[in-house]
C-alpha cells in the first residue's frame, strides 16, 4: 500500500490513475470476505477446469488424493488451557506439560490443532490441506482444508471422491499412500463406487507383527493398480510448488474458512502455470 503513494509503476499495474487516492487497507479485507462468502474461488476452479481447451487434458476416471500439513499463524505460547488456568507465565513455559486438543486451544487461532506428523517429530499448530489430482496430466481438480487429526485425510478423501464419482457417472479409481490403508476407508470407497488403489501398508509393528493390509491381490493383480501408484507421486509436485512458491507451508490467515480459500487459490495458481505448458506441448 505504501508503494502506491509514490511508485507510478505500481499504480499502472493495478489500474490506478496518478491523481486518484489510494484505497484504504480495509478495502481488501472487505473484498476477501465477499469472495469467500460468494464461493468465488470454487466457481473459478470449476470454470477453469470446464474450459474447452482444458477439459480434454483431464481424466474423468483416474484420480489421486493426498494431504499435507499447513502450519498455522499461531505460536506455541498461544496454545493454552481452555479453562483459563496457567496464565501466570503468559503461556511461555509449557515444557513438561501434557497439552492436548481436548483441553487446550490456541488463543490466536482457535481453529488450528496441535498435530504431530510422525513419531519423533515436533508437534505444531496446523491445519490439514487435501487435494484431488487427475492422473492424466497431474492437474488439481479439488481441494479442501480440515482440522488436523488422525482421520482427517481419509474422511476428506471420501468426501472429495464421492463428488468426483457422481460427476463422472461411473466407477473411478483413486491412488493413495499407505496412510489411507485402513479397512473402514477401503470399504467406504468401494461402497461409493471408487476402486481404491491404495499403497499396501505391511509395516512391522512395535510388537514385531506384520500389519495386514486392507488391499489384497484382487486389486493389486491388475495393471491399473501399478499405473495408479506410479502417477500418484505427482500429487507431491502440487504440494511442493505450493510450499516453495505459494503459501501452503505456513499460512498468514486465521480461521479455517480463510485458510481453505487460500489453499484453493494455491491449487488454482498451480493449474494456471501448468496448463499453458501442456497446451503448448
Amino acid at each position: 500500500m505504501e508503494q502506491l503513494d509514490y511508485n507510478l509503476l505500481y499504480r499502472w499495474f493495478v489500474g490506478l490513475s496518478p491523481d486518484y487516492p489510494v484505497w484504504d487497507p480495509t478495502t481488501f479485507t472487505k473484498n476477501r470476505e465477499r469472495l469467500q462468502n460468494g464461493d468465488v474461488f470454487t466457481k473459478f476452479m470449476t470454470r477453469l477446469l470446464n474450459h474447452p481447451q482444458v477439459k480434454p487434458l483431464l481424466s474423468d476416471e483416474h484420480f489421486s488424493v493426498d494431504g499435507t500439513l499447513i502450519e498455522a499463524w499461531a505460536s506455541q505460547k498461544s496454545f493454552r488451557p481452555k479453562d483459563g488456568s496457567g496464565d501466570d507465565d503468559d503461556g511461555a513455559n509449557f515444557h513438561g506439560q501434557k497439552r492436548k486438543n481436548d483441553t487446550h486451544a490456541s488463543t490466536s487461532d482457535p481453529d488450528s490443532r496441535l498435530y504431530r506428523k510422525a513419531a519423533g517429530r515436533e508437534a505444531k499448530l496446523c491445519y490439514m490441506g487435501h487435494a484431488t489430482m487427475e492422473n492424466r496430466h497431474g492437474l488439481a481438480v479439488a481441494g479442501r482444508v480440515t482440522h488436523a487429526n488422525g482421520t482427517a485425510e481419509r474422511r476428506a478423501s471420501e468426501t472429495m471422491l464421492k463428488a468426483r464419482r457422481k460427476a463422472a457417472g461411473r466407477r473411478i479409481t483413486a491412488g493413495e499412500d499407505k496412510a489411507y490403508d485402513t479397512a473402514d476407508h477401503v470399504a467406504n470407497l468401494r461402497a461409493i463406487g471408487v476402486t481404491p488403489h491404495v499403497t499396501q501398508n505391511q509395516a512391522v509393528t512395535k510388537t514385531g507383527k506384520t500389519r495386514t493390509s486392507a488391499i489384497d491381490e484382487r486389486t493389486t493383480r491388475h495393471q491399473g493398480y501399478g499405473m495408479s501408484q506410479s502417477r500418484r507421486a505427482m500429487v507431491e509436485c502440487i504440494f511442493g510448488w505450493g510450499k516453495q512458491h505459494g503459501t501452503m507451508r505456513k499460512t498468514k490467515h486465521r480461521g479455517i474458512a480463510r485458510v481453505a480459500a487460500d489453499f484453493l487459490l494455491n491449487l488454482i495458481a498451480y493449474n494456471l502455470i501448468r496448463i499453458p505448458k501442456l497446451l503448448a506441448a
